[in-house]
């Protein structure tokens, strides 16, 4: 049986694919926007998400959108969902914590790795480090990407952020450059090229140093900011470390602006049918059984472990 379900950003780049995979899985989706309700206008949110079983909020930035909507889904007393690649922003969601089931970054950014990588640690209950690849083709930034990625520079003032020591630490130096042996072959990859996983997979797994490294043809079609042509092809793949023993897993698949959308719906409908383990702000990975999760997403996604 089919639910209604908001879908803050609907006109967006992402906000577009999440309601083509609501409405193949036989919901009703409940488009709105900024045209609708910003996010200052707690009753226009509030009147949005009438009649709404959750909410997808797909609107970035999320350091701007985030937290209002979380609120406005308090409020109504339904699960939320978002796809921030912010770091700061999901630091901030985290932070604040919820009365009801929350997930953000969960997206190619943020939640896949957090799947990956919890899987990954299986019986491990700590590890030293985890370090996860993303080995795109390139990199067409939407839009929303672009305003979203200025408005964490601006918040860091032009720093660069890292996880280690169990914590962000922000800081000048300039990121390496290392050769990474994906699956399909060596890749040239920028060290400490960091997303939203150095959030999410310390928010409940217990590691202290993680690390995020990019192919350098996707860091350049960020810069170049280029108009969207064909879909970018990716792997990521990620690797645990423990006492000299290392777990790998790795994701394979085709643009990642469209496999977010399967990513954000399949977390909301498990919201939804009550497979989940715990009520509030959690990520991916500790919201939902990992490795089952990945499995739902086959063969949109493929993941396979490796020692």
């Amino acid at each position: 049986m089919g639910h209604k379900i908001a879908v803050y950003g609907a006109s967006g780049l992402t906000g577009g694919f999440v309601l083509a995979e609501l409405e193949k899985r036989g919901h009703t989706p409940l488009p709105f926007g900024r045209a609708q309700a910003t996010a200052d206008n707690l009753a226009a949110l509030d009147r949005a998400l009438t009649g709404a079983a959750a909410v997808i909020n797909t609107a970035g930035p999320f350091a701007v959108t985030a937290l209002p909507l979380l609120a406005a889904a308090e409020r109504a007393g339904i699960p939320y969902v978002d796809v921030a690649a912010e770091i700061e922003a999901n630091a901030d969601t985290f932070a604040r914590g919820a009365s009801i089931p929350a997930v953000p970054a969960m997206a190619f950014f943020g939640g896949l790795a957090d799947l990956l990588t919890t899987a990954a640690m299986a019986d491990w209950p700590t590890a030293d480090s985890a370090h996860i690849a993303y080995g795109l083709s390139g990199w067409q930034p939407s839009a929303g990407t672009l305003t979203a990625g200025q408005v964490s520079r601006d918040r860091r003032e032009g720093r660069r952020v890292r996880y280690s020591d169990n914590e962000l630490q922000y800081h000048d130096d300039t990121p390496p450059t290392q050769d990474w042996d994906f699956p399909t072959g060596p890749r040239k990859v920028i060290a400490e090229f960091s997303m939203a996983d150095i959030v999410t997979i310390p928010s409940h797994l217990k590691i202290p140093a993680v690390t995020t490294y990019m192919s350098s043809t996707a860091a350049q079609g960020l810069a170049a900011a280029g108009t969207r042509q064909s879909p970018e092809t990716f792997e990521v793949d990620v690797r645990i470390r423990r006492a000299g023993e290392e777990r790998r897993m790795i994701a394979s698949g085709k643009d990642i602006y469209a496999v977010s959308a399967p990513l954000a719906v399949e977390a909301t409908e498990r919201l939804l049918s009550g497979r989940f383990n715990t009520t509030g702000v959690a990520s991916a990975g500790k919201m939902f059984d990992a490795q089952d999760f990945l499995t739902a997403l086959s063969p949109l996604i493929h993941t396979t472990d490796r020692p």
